[in-house]
């Protein structure tokens, strides 16, 4: 079963009267990419939660968040005097210096910055960091979950895919045999319109004839092409495939070009063309596969 790079997870839990919220957000990406806004208190811990980030999640671009719902609560927060005062001094400056008007309220604006207040972070106990663990747990179970829905949709699309280009195969065999029919009769036609000023051995045309007409053979892509389309079927079975049905839907694209190339034929390059659209749709959506 297929899973999808995209995902979210979000879970919580309180100690003594503190509510500590965890977030994950997962987009898709060719490595492992994590970046990470914690809360002071934990940030002893962002190794073992990266780790333990990783370890789950595999692949994806990750956002991941520890806050509280109100850090400042019971007291537990300051205004850093001296960097409210810097901030206030610098905005002054720079508005006189560009003409515009300054703040209608300076606390509300100098406040929303960052490091003008700050928390008494108590030293991190185990207990605490016990059901931290736990709420993490609890998040990237919900990523996953969200991760493995998307999955479900992401192969409804590329079975309805493939079935097209498996579909648009079985109508090829029918302007086969016309299709080498037509190049014959063009060989024939303008080497007709020749005879008169060209001397030539039609021993040799007919083997010459027989030799190109091996190379528009179209039985061997025809055979890997359904080969490729029968192995991404099954490689959506498999745990974090992404990278493999990538690869796979190159192979697919290879032997649709080559069909195109040798088919010499109105309507085969119609159904060409139409593979070629399947094809590109599997392409942009497996770029989010795990």
């Amino acid at each position: 079963m297929i899973q999808s790079m995209t995902g979210y997870g979000k879970a919580s839990c309180e100690y003594q009267g503190r509510k500590i919220i965890l977030e994950i957000k997962s987009l898709n990406s060719k490595q492992f990419d994590i970046s990470t806004k914690i809360v002071p208190q934990y940030r002893e811990k962002e190794l073992d939660m990266r780790s333990e980030i990783a370890n789950k999640l595999e692949r994806g671009k990750i956002e991941f968040t520890v806050s509280f719902d109100n850090s400042c609560g019971d007291g537990g927060c300051q205004i850093n005097k001296g960097v409210f005062e810097a901030y206030y001094n610098q905005i002054k400056s720079i508005a006189a210096e560009l003409s515009i008007a300054q703040p209608d309220d300076w606390f509300d604006v100098i406040l929303r910055i960052p490091d003008v207040t700050k928390g008494n972070a108590a030293e991190l106990d185990e207990n605490e960091w016990v059901a931290v663990q736990k709420t993490l747990g609890e998040a990237l179970n919900d990523v996953i979950a969200f991760r493995t829905q998307e999955g479900r949709t992401l192969e409804k699309v590329f079975v309805e895919k493939i079935d097209n280009i498996d579909n648009l195969l079985t109508q090829i065999p029918q302007y086969e045999k016309e299709r080498i029919e037509k190049i014959k009769s063009r060989l024939q036609e303008n080497l007709a319109a020749l005879t008169e000023k060209v001397e030539y051995d039609r021993n040799r045309f007919e083997q010459e004839l027989i030799f190109y007409i091996e190379k528009l053979d179209i039985n061997e892509e025809k055979v890997r092409l359904q080969q490729h389309l029968n192995y991404f079927r099954e490689t959506m079975q498999e745990r974090n495939a992404g990278k493999k049905l990538g690869f796979i839907a190159q192979e697919i694209g290879r032997e649709i070009n080559t069909l195109g190339s040798k088919a010499n034929h109105s309507e085969m390059q119609k159904i060409v063309v139409l593979m070629k659209d399947e094809l590109e749709q599997i392409k942009e959506q497996v770029l989010n596969v795990l």
